[in-house]
């Protein structure tokens, strides 16, 4: 299911991602002319609202399916090794 559809444009999270990323490019290069710009910036802030919404919507998923006995607590997502959060019950510095 790597491939979840928005409601948005019917466009996978993936795809919308690339949307954005071909649009800023476009905009970074300079070259469109002023309608154009402005079009594009506007496309790019409605993809981008609506992927802010689906990485809240995941996130609030990982929460609940993090929950332990009823007990729903936010847990940092990265690596175990790595430095995501400060922990007092590890020995040492």
């Amino acid at each position: 299911m790597a491939g979840k559809k928005s409601k948005e444009k019917g466009l996978s999270f993936e795809a919308q991602l690339a949307r954005l990323t071909e649009l800023t490019e476009k905009l970074e290069a300079g070259d469109l002319p002023l309608e154009e710009a402005l079009s594009a910036y506007e496309e790019g802030m409605k993809i981008s609202r609506a992927l802010i919404a689906q990485l809240d919507a995941a996130e609030k998923r990982i929460e609940i399916l993090s929950g332990r006995g009823g007990d729903l607590r936010a847990e940092p997502f990265g690596d175990e090794g790595g430095a995501v959060a400060d922990t007092d019950d590890e020995s040492g510095a």
